[in-house]
């Protein structure tokens, strides 16, 4: 995870650019949340929409989704509030997944409010000038290269320039004796955008990378460490399409990597960054893109509350609550009432959060975030589905005994609960509507 520093300072560093050049001044607030005294109701608030199992199942709406996104519109079109899609998927660029969402949704989608497990990509600069072999499906190589890669090997193209590798299907096995083509360069880093197609070919191949150091014309040499930099984004173990259980994830193929290495090497695998939800990486950008809507449509409230709205407890739920507990734990040390409050409380500052354990070099360099708050909203039209009446008490239903989430990310019960359980995305978004006395005209 130590590739995760970076690209914050990157993120952040852009953030604040951007902030500096179309800041304005805050309007004086009226009687009710989300106005300002002389102009239509303003939003203090952002939404964070999960896709597969929130808004679709597989390529078919999901019916409150289309209902949903006619209150967020208004009458010329626009977003009444700052809306982002955060999608765990990767296997298509994020301009192809906004056209598939407007046609869906009936509402005008542009791919600056879609964030793709791989979107933080781009900030991570040091790796764009080296040789990456890229996993996954669609079209791996453009989607590579769009997110300023130079340098791109695909699974297929090492399979034909080694074309001994491939052994599990026979049918495939080379027909007459063949040498190694070896026309690739040498392979600096991995990347990991999505399940592939043929797992045993990519899990095969992958594994020859990291033990030859990039090198496929060599042996194996599995007490090489640390091996090459690995990057992987989509975590997800399942996720729901139109059958009526989930179906394999990204997470499901990383399983499988994971415990061939390590049953090959006796080591673990190291990743140096994973993106896509839950990682707080995925949230920092998805608040960046929200902060921009909002600066475009020159809204000046600040954006103190987002609101993700997620199917899945060890994605959408985790994430969002890991997130939270950031900008909670942030504004607790900033707060000096806080800080007495708990020393009062405990008599000691031991209790608090220390400077190390939050803040990270990209804060002192940069405007902090104006969120305050990242509330969860669990819909029932996904991988979770209770098939019963939706509980009215939240903190009763969520019993979990089996930990779906990955390896690197540690299991707290606290952070897979839902800050509110509704039927589908409509009652979310009237839930937030409600919550925030927020009114569009």
């Amino acid at each position: 995870m130590k590739g995760l520093l970076p690209l914050y300072r990157a993120l952040y560093t852009l953030s604040n650019r951007q902030a500096r050049r179309k800041a304005g001044t805050v309007g004086s607030r009226c009687g009710f949340c989300g106005t300002v005294s002389n102009s239509k109701p303003q939003p203090g608030f952002g939404l964070l929409f999960d896709i597969d199992g929130v808004l679709v199942r597989g390529k078919m709406p999901i019916p409150a989704a289309k209902k949903a996104f006619e209150k967020l519109v208004n009458s010329q079109g626009q977003f009444v509030v700052p809306v982002v899609f955060v999608t765990n998927a990767g296997n298509c660029l994020r301009q192809t997944k906004a056209d598939q969402l407007s046609h869906i949704l009936g509402v005008p989608i542009t791919q600056d409010q879609v964030i793709m497990s791989h979107s933080p990509l781009r900030m991570l600069k040091k790796y764009q000038e080296k040789c990456v072999l890229v996993s996954g499906q669609g079209p791996v190589l453009d989607i590579a290269k769009n997110l300023g890669f130079e340098k791109v090997v695909s699974i297929d193209m090492l399979r034909e320039s080694f074309p001994l590798l491939d052994m599990v299907d026979h049918n495939r096995r080379p027909k007459l004796p063949s040498s190694p083509v070896g026309n690739l360069p040498k392979v600096e880093a991995v990347i990991l955008f999505g399940e592939p197609i043929r797992w045993e070919t990519n899990l095969q191949l992958i594994i020859d990378i990291l033990l030859t150091n990039g090198n496929l014309s060599s042996a194996h040499q599995s007490q090489t460490l640390p091996h090459l930099p690995l990057l992987a984004c989509n975590m997800d173990l399942m996720w729901m399409a139109e059958a009526q259980s989930p179906r394999f994830g990204h997470g499901t193929f990383l399983v499988c990597l994971e415990n061939i290495y390590k049953k090959i090497t006796g080591k673990e695998l190291k990743y140096e960054a994973l993106m896509g939800k839950p990682s707080e990486l995925t949230y920092h950008f998805a608040e960046y893109l929200i902060r921009g809507q909002a600066m475009e449509r020159q809204w000046k409230l600040p954006i103190t509350s987002l609101y993700a709205i997620g199917d899945n407890l060890m994605t959408d739920i985790y994430g969002a609550n890991l997130y939270n507990r950031y900008l909670e734990e942030r504004s607790t040390r900033k707060n000096p009432k806080a800080v007495a409050k708990m020393v009062a409380t405990t008599g000691s500052t031991t209790a608090m959060p220390q400077e190390e354990e939050i803040d990270t070099a990209w804060e002192s360099e940069l405007a902090p975030p104006s969120a305050t708050s990242c509330k969860s909203i669990l819909v029932c039209t996904g991988v979770y589905n209770p098939n019963t009446e939706v509980p009215s008490d939240a903190n009763r239903c969520i019993k979990e005994t089996v930990f779906h989430g990955h390896r690197d990310f540690r299991f707290d019960p606290a952070l897979v609960e839902p800050g509110h359980i509704v039927q589908h995305v409509e009652d979310a978004v009237d839930l937030i509507f409600e919550q925030e006395k927020f009114v569009p005209q």
